[in-house]
């Protein structure tokens, strides 16, 4: 199966649909298997007095409180609806994060085939059940989470799901919930961790600059892999400055296609490249002078020498004593056939 690799537009639109539309084209062209954005009721979200987090003071100011940074970024039903008939017509998924029930309900009407839970519900337990009882896959984010808490939620997934004939997929991210994230924070050996302690896929949602991280995260086993991504960093917004250009984007997914197709099957085995190879650069039994027929093959008779057409080096000592079966010339490689036992 090969990695997810979701783009995440986020709230990176800035709240128009014509953003939104070319955040979509640039998920597209970059061969992005999904694109996502955020779906939320602003008051429903957060309190009229909520602090922003820092990295929101540093990007927008202080001039507009959250909640009026928020209004400005929530997108209405009609515009889902557009965006979703939008992303069917350039053959992407369309996906969103809802951040309240009514959210998750408009995106289940709408046809989405994939929840994500982001990291900042992970204490949900009211919307993660009810966007469980949605019988569709998740995707759970787990920043700032201890692995007791990743557990629980996981569980109240289950206390859903284990009444169902056939559960649906859950997978769960690794995910540093900082914009952007320091690379001395990624500590991306927690994929390993959930993987063996949960026993389910786990994916890896990428805050660092950059994309080197997002390509370890596939060689280390992230079936799932989240980038933010803007038009361009410049732009004013909360979470611009920690996003990929659409260039570095396109990037990084021919470089995670490439992870991906170098990580084989495991077995260590000769490609058939380098079987031809062999022949060339691997060292066969050759003669070190000539050696008449009925000779016995001594120690000083052979050199080991290019190329591997012959028996090889590694039967040296079982060549030595044999007889020659006929007359070999000087610097030849030497073959079974030539030879016969004393």
């Amino acid at each position: 199966m090969k990695v997810f690799i979701i783009a995440e537009a986020g709230v990176n639109h800035n709240g128009s649909l014509e953003i939104c539309k070319k955040l979509i084209d640039v998920s597209v062209k970059a061969g992005a298997d999904a694109v996502k954005f955020q779906t939320f009721k602003t008051d429903k979200l957060v309190t009229t007095n909520a602090d922003k987090a820092r990295y929101q003071i540093k990007n927008t100011g202080t001039s507009e409180s959250q909640i009026e940074m928020l209004r400005k970024l929530e997108l209405s039903p009609n515009t889902h609806k557009y965006l979703f008939a939008y992303c069917r017509q350039k053959n992407i998924l369309f996906l969103s994060t809802p951040f309240d029930e009514e959210s998750a309900d408009m995106l289940d009407d709408l046809g989405v085939d994939i929840f994500k839970i982001s990291s900042g519900e992970i204490t949900n337990k009211p919307l993660i059940q009810h966007i469980a009882f949605k019988k569709k896959p998740v995707i759970l984010s787990t920043g700032m989470s201890y692995i007791g808490e990743v557990e629980k939620a996981i569980s109240w997934i289950n206390e859903i799901w284990n009444t169902m004939d056939k559960k649906p997929q859950l997978s769960i991210l690794h995910c540093v919930s900082s914009y952007p994230a320091r690379m001395e924070d990624v500590n991306l050996r927690a994929l390993k961790t959930m993987e063996m302690a949960f026993g389910l896929p786990v994916g890896y949602s990428d805050h660092t600059m950059g994309t080197e991280i997002t390509v370890a995260a596939v060689a280390m086993g992230a079936r799932v892999i989240e980038k933010h991504f803007t038009l361009d960093r410049n732009m004013e917004g909360p979470d611009h400055k920690a996003s990929l250009e659409p260039e570095e984007l396109e990037a990084m997914v021919i470089a995670i296609r490439n992870v991906e197709r170098a990580m084989g099957d495991g077995i260590k085995k000769p490609t058939i490249s380098e079987n031809d190879l062999k022949k060339i650069a691997r060292r066969s039994l050759v003669t070190a002078k000539d050696i008449k027929a009925g000779d016995t093959i001594s120690f000083d008779d052979i050199y080991i020498k290019r190329p591997g057409t012959g028996i090889s080096a590694a039967f040296k000592d079982k060549v030595v004593g044999m007889k020659s079966g006929s007359d070999i010339s000087i610097d030849s490689v030497i073959k079974w056939e030539d030879l016969k036992h004393a």
